[in-house]
Formats: structure tokens, sequence, C-alpha cells
């Protein structure tokens, strides 16, 4: 008899632990549709600054040549070259830029995703608003009523920090240009 009770409690709690598992991956995946398009990479070499090289097949890049130094994870204020940026794709990072005309309440808005592994900047020659870029994806839309679309942004997040074809692991020490 103890054995058929140590066997039904053993299922009983495997089933709670798979339960738990399910629950927690389902509240950890993203859950809005992925409005990402996907531009393959053109290169993945590293070229000196102002190096001149073919256009970008995304706007804001989302792989191609790149610097050798990859950009501090922070939230900038100022534009910086776009690759720096593309190497800390490269690594997995996810860059969030803003065309400088929104407003300074998007901006704010913007600072609570300057987490592991996200560069925010600005970006006169975006064509939208915001466009959320990770190594060969890109999603960029424009605000409606100003409002930064929060589940968006983080499923992003979700879908593709750490997917870059260099692994980089969150809080490695990384040569930086700043």
């Amino acid at each position: 008899m103890n054995k058929v009770i140590w066997m039904i409690l053993t299922v009983i709690a495997l089933g709670l632990a798979g339960w738990g598992v399910f629950t927690f991956t389902q509240r950890t995946a993203p859950q809005s549709p992925d409005n990402s398009v996907l531009y393959e990479a053109q290169s993945r070499d590293h070229i000196e600054p102002e190096t001149e090289h073919p256009a970008y097949n995304s706007n804001p890049p989302s792989g191609g040549w790149h610097y050798s130094v990859t950009a501090k994870k922070k939230y900038y204020t100022e534009p910086i070259p776009d690759g720096h940026a593309i190497h800390n794709l490269e690594h997995g990072d996810i860059w969030i830029t803003y065309h400088p005309r929104i407003s300074a309440e998007a901006k704010d808005a913007l600072k609570q995703y300057a987490y592991s592994k996200i560069l925010i900047t600005p970006r006169p020659e975006n064509d939208k608003d915001i466009a959320l870029v990770a190594w060969e994806h890109v999603d960029a839309f424009n605000l409606e009523g100003g409002v930064i679309p929060d589940e968006r942004i983080r499923d992003f997040i979700k879908r593709y920090r750490n997917k870059g074809p260099e692994k980089i692991p969150a809080g490695a020490m990384e040569a930086t240009f700043n």
C-alpha cells in the first residue's frame, strides 16, 4: 500500500512540476505577433571606420559590414555610428533606434528598456519613429498617439535577444568605442 501512495504522490509532483514549467514558459514567451522583417546579413566583415562598402539592405542596418568594437549598452541622447551598433547585433544585442522627432515623453518611456544587452539611440536616418533591430531583423513603426507599444517591444526583445551569430553572455567584458 505504501508503494502505491508513493507512486501516486510522485505522479502528482511530476504533474505539478510540468504545469509550473508550462505556465512559466507561457508567461515568458512572446504574446504579440512578430512584425519584424528578415534581412539577410550581407557580410560579417569587420571594417575600419569611414571604409566604403555597399549600401545596407535595411534601415536601420541589421547586419553587414561593421566596426571591430561595440558600443556600450545603454540609453543614448546622441546618435552613434551604425558600424558599432551592428557589431552589438552580431553579439546578440538589441538596438532600439528612435527618430529625434518623437516626443520627450516617448524618449523617456524608452529608457525603461535600457538593460542587459540593449542599446537605445537616436537615429535621424530612420524612416519610422521607432525601429527595433536584432541581427537580420527589423521591426520599424510609427507611434500612434505618441504611445510606446510596450508589449511589442518586450516581445521583440524576448524573441531576438542573444540570438546573434556570436553569443556573448550578458555582462561579459567587450571592447567598446566609448
